[in-house]
């Protein structure tokens, strides 16, 4: 018997839905990038948005364990209604880059035990799940730095970032950036790791937009901020 939802929608039928939405070329360009579903993702916001909140309808999708199914969950849920343990398995069990970071962005920041486990991600041995716990250092870094040991987060970066596995170095180079680009006081710091270090000098920019070698990354933003 096929799981339903307090509203009547089962996980079977929105399943099926989103298997008739499969698109060949769209699958090729999310595999580029190491996404294993073949759903474009203005169709899969459109069937959100009919779909409407529903939490039970997304902890079932979730529990599918299919990309495009995950993807849709975090559209559909309510951020605030997930338990720090559930959290913690979710991020673990997030392992294609755009379940990561929608988790990230649309679900752990909105969620209340955010702070709390920031830290114990930050220095987890997986370095996916350790990537989360920078993404949410740099949330903190931009919005609330009160209690942050700025110093000390850059002499971590600046001993592991060049040698970590790439989600993670990348997530250590948006700290570091922010850090820069936020705080004056140490910005002088963060532009010195990132000569020296390297990391991402050499990646692919499309035109228009701003490099991630912290250091022009720094600069550019800096540049387009009204003075104060």
């Amino acid at each position: 018997m096929a799981e339903t939802t307090p509203t009547g929608t089962t996980v079977a039928e929105v399943m099926a839905e989103l298997a008739g939405l499969e698109d060949p070329k769209a699958r090729a360009v999310n595999e580029r990038h190491g996404d294993d579903h073949g759903v474009n993702l203005s169709k899969l916001r459109a069937l959100a948005k009919r779909l409407k909140t529903q939490q039970d309808l997304a902890r079932g999708l979730w529990e599918t364990d299919d990309t495009a199914a995950r993807l849709l969950a975090l559209l559909i849920c309510r951020p605030k209604a997930f338990e720090r343990d559930e959290l913690d398995t979710m991020v673990r069990e997030a392992r294609t880059p755009k379940v990561h970071d929608w988790l990230v962005n649309y679900v752990v920041k909105k969620n209340p035990h955010a702070d709390e486990l920031r830290a114990p991600w930050s220095a987890d041995e997986d370095p996916v799940v350790a990537s989360a716990g920078w993404a949410l250092t740099t949330e903190r870094v931009a919005k609330k730095p009160q209690g942050l040991d700025l110093s000390a987060l850059l002499d971590i970066i600046e001993a592991e970032m060049k040698d970590a596995p790439d989600r993670l170095q990348w997530a250590m180079n948006h700290c570091l950036a922010q850090i820069g680009i936020d705080h004056a006081d140490h910005r002088t710091r963060a532009m010195d790791i990132g000569e020296r270090l390297q990391v991402l000098k050499d990646y692919p920019t499309s035109p228009g937009c701003t490099s991630p070698f912290a250091p022009v990354w720094i600069t550019e933003i800096v540049r387009r901020r009204p003075a104060r």
